[in-house]
């Protein structure tokens, strides 16, 4: 813990990928004493899961399209931004400002090396994003999600530190649980979940795919399955005419004891949900979304996948066909489940939250408190503790 209190200022933008993690860290650096606000902008300030202590700054958020038209009208918004969050800077003055991607970061980010306040930004996908990629050469410290980061440059490598993805408490709170048995006459539970917005395309292919397994297979199923509300009624209809179990919803507030139960997830690629499951240690069936910028989500996958922790679908190759493929071959044995999920438990750095608040406490201390913690606790490579055999006892305390 620091010794000394301080004021620090996360920017994110408005979606859940960026804020999840700007969250955790807030309620690190509020339980270590430190004093936290937030800039985003109106969809952040009304998203869900905002710590109660954490006031929201609403500033404007220029965004740059593929039309240079309109760029005017996103530059007039960012410097509007950058003036807002130096009235704030005056007033709060923050030891560091951190970004968490998204185009609100960019203003306050902007301010901050105006203001000559150190700043850092963390990156949760396995691609540099386009705020992080603009600011890279201007912040102190990149700290990164995966080992393997796309569109960073080298010359960047010596301020790049690796911490993993912050995740909720009430899903880390699970990662010393063991994965529910699974026998070759009990249930297969299956998650199915499209990300914040759900997924057409999982409403489409998964009720088809689950009905095209083998019959002794398919006859343990239960499935519970995150719909769009335009979808879920034909949805309904499909396991109905299948005669699978399905529990259908549009949101469901209870997403980590489902997590909890589940043998098998289905869904998207995004940096919290990969997050998650290697947390708790699920075995996966991604289907990355193709219009991500940069194709992130298919870059996500990567350590996942090549863990044996996960299956990786392309959408155009996600047919109900390949789908039961996949499962037949992660289920056809008990121990092919469970082997599965302890390579994706491997994969999850469950001190996310830890390291990357040691990483910011780094700036804007002392000169000694600098160069104690980038010196004994340099966050790149942080250690990741072996799993346990399934079944063993665990003496790991994260």
């Amino acid at each position: 813990m620091s010794g000394a209190n301080r004021h620090f200022v996360l920017a994110a933008g408005g979606t859940g990928g960026h804020l999840i993690p700007a969250f955790a860290l807030a309620t690190e650096l509020d339980r270590r004493g430190h004093h936290v606000a937030l800039i985003t902008d109106e969809r952040g300030a009304a998203i869900p899961g905002k710590p109660e202590f954490l006031p929201a700054h609403v500033l404007p958020a220029g965004r740059f399209g593929k039309n240079p038209l309109k760029w005017f009208k996103g530059i007039k918004a960012v410097l509007e931004g950058r003036k807002m969050s130096l009235r704030l800077f005056e007033t709060f003055e923050p030891s560091a400002v951190i970004g968490f991607g998204g185009y609100p970061a960019l203003p306050a980010l902007l301010a901050a090396t105006s203001a000559e306040i150190p700043s850092l930004v963390h990156e949760q996908n396995a691609v540099l994003g386009r705020v992080n990629r603009l600011l890279a050469s201007r912040v102190e410290a990149i700290a990164t999600a995966y080992p393997e980061i796309k569109r960073l440059k080298p010359k960047h490598a010596e301020k790049t530190h690796l911490v993993g993805n912050p995740v909720r408490a009430e899903v880390m709170q699970l990662r010393d649980d063991p994965f529910p048995p699974f026998t070759d006459e009990g249930l297969l539970r299956v998650l199915v979940t499209g990300g914040s917005q759900g997924a057409s395309v999982l409403s489409e292919v998964v009720p088809d795919g689950l009905a095209m397994l083998q019959p002794a297979l398919r006859a343990r199923l239960q499935v519970t399955q995150q719909c769009r509300p335009e979808d879920i009624d034909a949805v309904r209809e499909r396991y109905r005419s299948h005669d699978i179990p399905a529990e259908l919803g549009t949101y469901f507030e209870d997403m980590a004891s489902r997590l909890a139960d589940a043998h098998l997830f289905i869904g998207r690629a995004g940096a919290s949900t990969i997050a998650e499951l290697t947390a708790v240690g699920r075995p996966a069936i991604l289907i990355p979304l193709p219009i991500a910028t940069d194709d992130h989500q298919a870059a996500n996958t990567r350590e996942l996948t090549q863990s044996g922790g996960a299956r990786s679908i392309r959408q155009h190759n996600f047919t109900g066909k390949e789908l039961a493929r996949q499962i037949q071959a992660l289920a056809q044995r008990p121990d092919t489940l469970s082997t599965a999920a302890h390579a994706a438990w491997n994969c999850g750095r469950p001190n996310a939250v830890r390291d990357l608040a040691d990483l910011v406490e780094s700036f804007g201390g002392s000169e000694l408190m600098d160069v104690i913690r980038v010196g004994a606790n340099n966050a790149r490579g942080a250690s990741q503790e072996a799993r346990p055999a399934h079944g063993a006892a665990r003496d790991d305390a994260s």
